[in-house]
């Protein structure tokens, strides 16, 4: 093994990549499967596709694992007693392990702009909404967690009243959370870009970010590669906030991963042995899948899971479930983008990021994506 090359994949500068600006995707394709996808097969081969063209680079007997997290409506607007306005991101109930009982939650972790001078029992207050008949409710600041220097903003613990009057009111004034270098310039595309922000098959709301590589499936596309065969599972992590802070650290294995709440349940992992008896692929889709089966498989075998995975995977990590990856296209310096770089090697994934720039691909959350075929692989347990 070349000892220089396995110190440079611990480098953070080693997974930098130069994006002309108007490659970040600002709104989705339409329809859904109309993205294009980049097939990486054994190197040094690769393929242009269009992502409803999935069925014809896979095979009877694959099996898709999809993440069926929901985001939630975690944006809010409200205002101190002051009238000074403040805008809050819910980042997740507190404690952390509420994550079944979401929507009902009274006390959340959430970063508050501007929120330098917030203190506890400091009050927030959120407008009724006549539309929907849900009433005003008042938040209360219950203790400040920490300052967060990348948004001059703080997170803090906020409770809020419990149970359905919450519930209905986030329902009716919460806004879906779009990545920062999303630029909502044209007001009345927002609900559309909302809701095209969610998988068709997501279920379970807990998410603040979108399992991106989800979003090109369509139900037809679904049905489609059921009939051919391609059968499909399900497991849950909450994407969270942190999914969009670059690695700061430039030895990267010093990196603290943050830790979001996933289910690995026990029908999925029998449907993931059955596969893998008979010869069947494991196809994870998206990087917040992978994260759940490899965090639910770190005793050596899959097991049942159900908790919080703060997996950090980057080159030199040894695969135990995933066979491929349909995946979008990610930040420079982004644990994602090490991540997919253990799956195929650092220096080969930025030369198809540099194919994928030149052929004009859209990136980030928005963006077309990348199907790495099992073929690819580099490492396996």
């Amino acid at each position: 093994m070349d000892i220089c090359a396995v110190d440079r994949d611990r480098q953070l500068s080693a997974y930098d990549y130069l994006l002309p600006k108007e490659q970040i995707a600002q709104a989705p394709a339409e329809p859904r499967d109309t993205a294009r996808l980049l097939v990486v097969q054994a190197e040094p081969r690769y393929t242009h596709a269009i992502f409803r063209e999935l069925p014809d680079w896979l095979q009877p007997g694959d099996l898709l694992v999809l993440n069926n997290t929901r985001v939630l409506p975690a944006r809010l607007y409200g205002h101190k007693e002051s009238g000074l306005a403040v805008e809050i991101l819910l980042l997740e109930p507190r404690p952390a392990d509420e994550m079944a009982t979401t929507e009902f939650a009274n006390r959340w972790l959430a970063l508050v702009k501007p929120g330098r001078r917030l203190k506890p029992g400091t009050q927030i207050g959120f407008a009724e909404t006549a539309a929907t008949q849900a009433a005003g409710i008042t938040g209360v600041v219950a203790q400040v967690v920490a300052t967060d220097e990348a948004t001059s903003g703080r997170i803090l613990e906020f409770s809020v009243p419990a149970g359905e009057a919450f519930k209905t009111w986030l329902y009716a004034m919460g806004q879906v959370p779009l990545p920062p270098y999303i630029q909502e310039a044209d007001p009345q595309a927002a609900p559309y870009q909302s809701e095209r922000y969610q998988t068709v098959y997501g279920d379970r709301v807990g998410a603040v970010a979108a399992p991106t590589a989800g979003l090109h499936f369509t139900p037809e596309l679904l049905q489609t590669l059921r009939d051919q065969g391609i059968q499909q599972t399900f497991v849950t992590l909450h994407v969270g906030v942190g999914t969009f802070r670059p690695v700061e650290t430039e030895d990267i294995t010093t990196h603290t991963m943050h830790s979001e709440w996933a289910e690995v349940p026990p029908e999925t992992v029998a449907h993931i042995q059955a596969t893998q008896a008979r010869g069947g692929r494991i196809i994870a889709i998206g990087t917040t899948a992978v994260r759940a089966l490899e965090g639910a498989s770190h005793s050596g075998t899959l097991q049942p899971f159900c908790g919080r995975t703060n997996l950090f995977i980057y080159p030199g990590y040894e695969w135990r479930v995933v066979d491929g990856l349909i995946t979008n296209f990610h930040l420079p310096k982004s644990s994602l983008l090490m991540l997919v770089s253990a799956l195929i090697g650092r220096e080969r994934l930025l030369s198809v990021y540099e194919v994928a720039i030149a052929a004009g691909y859209r990136f980030y959350s928005f963006g077309d994506a990348m199907l790495i075929l099992p073929e690819a692989q580099l490492h396996r347990a």
